[in-house]
């Protein structure tokens, strides 16, 4: 009888301490989880071919793609933003993504040109970041442009306009620390487009797209191809070319995730990228600032003392300054100067012995751009944005103008 307890207890605590082992193993090994976003849907078609509209082939090849996953991947938890014809806000498709606590997040988008017989093709990756071309710009313009058909897009993206290039200017400071994984996942998307569904490849780029701005995790943003190219159109319609296209970004999944989870205490799970990114590309400075206002992080409150006073610069843990500046003058300023036109409190900087003033202060962009629109630009229409980084003025506005020139020579090209 002994003998037999014995045993028992013997038995019990192996299973214990087997079960616990297993159950140590499992945690060890984290279950990853991907959210696949189709693009568009519902009152929102997207891009329109002769045949088809861009929603549709979005939701196929993202459906097709979270199969694949779904059933070769029991270590992966697969989510969607939409299953159906429906129209999600992209915001929300963010959220989805956070609330998931998501390791990778991966939306799905068709491309296309103003002509629908164009005979552009082939396939891009997008990470998020500041757009080099003006290519690159108008496909973030037009995937942007959707947040117009929600009814509280003003409040919601903070004045946000998808069809103005100077609201593209902050994704030139917004410090992505995902951004060597969606870069080196973009790539793999890339060479299995090119390799294994024999697609034109057109690179990876970058481009500020908002629902790549709102999540917190490594985020690519693919174009499958251009439904306005008649042939690509059919391919993208056709079940063998949906079916490529979603094995071919499965095939990059299956590389990313077995990369980053050998790597997974390094910064970044590839060293480095196969394909070539555009990436923004620090400028010599050009001016020489002598001093400049203290920058905080929300904008000035009224100081009688030091309306207009210079003091020493400091670091703000690396994070743009932005300001608008108003006016500029060969002599320094009173503080109650009716030049100011009753803005106050208002700072100054010196810049090749030009005196130039500001007002407001901010590292939220967003912020100082409704301040500018509802308190400057009334009173002086030629007041812009610029920004300091660490004490010194950064090449924003050099930026902002490059934009506006690319704009005005299409303007005036259509004219």
């Amino acid at each position: 009888m002994k003998k037999n307890i014995f045993h028992i207890l013997y038995i019990i605590c192996f299973l214990l301490i087997f079960g616990q082992s297993e159950n140590g193993q499992a945690a060890a090994q984290k279950q990853f989880t991907v959210v696949i976003d189709a693009g568009h849907g519902g009152n929102d078609p997207g891009a329109i071919g002769k045949r088809g509209r861009e929603k549709n082939i979005n939701l196929n090849v993202a459906l097709k793609l979270g199969q694949f996953i779904e059933n070769n991947c029991n270590d992966t938890r697969v989510v969607y933003t939409r299953k159906k014809d429906t129209f999600v806000p992209l915001h929300r498709r963010a959220e989805i993504a956070n609330n998931a606590k998501a390791d990778l997040f991966i939306s799905i988008h068709t491309n296309s040109l103003a002509s629908r017989n164009s005979k552009v093709s082939g396939t891009e990756t997008y990470t998020l970041g500041l757009h080099r071309t003006q290519e690159n710009l108008e496909v973030a313009k037009k995937e942007n442009s959707v947040i117009l058909i929600e009814d509280d897009y003003k409040q919601r993206y903070a004045g946000f306009n998808p069809n103005s290039a100077e609201s593209y200017i902050i994704f030139e400071f917004l410090q992505d620390k995902y951004l060597s994984q969606s870069v080196n996942f973009a790539s793999m998307i890339q060479k299995q487009f090119r390799q294994s569904a024999r697609r034109i490849d057109k690179g990876v780029h970058q481009a500020g797209f908002l629902v790549l701005r709102e999540t917190s995790m490594p985020s690519v943003l693919i174009e499958l191809g251009y439904i306005t190219n008649p042939n690509e159109e059919a391919y993208l319609l056709s079940e063998q070319g949906s079916s490529a296209l979603a094995k071919s970004i499965y095939q990059a999944f299956l590389n990313y995730k077995q990369h980053s989870r050998k790597s997974a205490t390094a910064v970044s799970p590839v060293s480095e990228p196969e394909e070539d990114i555009e990436t923004p590309e620090s400028e010599p400075q050009q001016t020489n600032i002598e001093s400049m206002q203290s920058p905080s992080p929300v904008a000035s409150k009224p100081s009688e003392k030091n309306t207009t006073a210079t003091s020493k610069k400091t670091e703000t843990d690396n994070k743009p300054v932005f300001k608008i500046q108003i006016l500029t003058s060969d002599r320094i300023l009173p503080a109650q100067s009716r030049l100011f036109k009753g803005l106050s409190p208002v700072s100054r900087y010196k810049e090749n012995g030009i005196y130039k003033y500001t007002y407001g202060e901010s590292t939220d962009y967003n912020r100082i751009l409704r301040l500018k629109r509802s308190k400057v630009d009334g009173k002086f229409k030629d007041a812009f944005i610029i920004a300091f980084k660490n004490g010194e003025k950064n090449e924003y506005q050099s930026s902002y103008q490059r934009i506006q020139e690319k704009q005005i020579t299409i303007e005036s090209r259509q004219i």
